[in-house]
């Protein structure tokens, strides 16, 4: 190989090391996002349910006509 070839697969290399780094650091975020609204989500069922389990069930704003009804 000539040396314009090793600069470009070395140049090649360097780029790829770069997205492979900021797609590593993207995948890290997430996955730290992932986990919060995974906890979100818990919380949420957890008071739903216990909500369900006082008998405030009552009628769900799914169930009401719109307002212009």
């Amino acid at each position: 190989m000539t040396d314009s070839t090793d600069h470009r697969h070395e140049e090649r290399i360097a780029h790829l090391e770069r997205d492979l780094s900021d797609l590593s650091e993207q995948v890290a975020r997430q996955q730290a996002e992932i986990g919060t609204l995974t906890r979100r989500l818990g919380l949420l069922l957890d008071r739903e349910a216990e909500r369900e389990s006082e008998g405030g069930g009552g009628v769900l704003l799914a169930d009401r006509p719109p307002p212009h009804y």
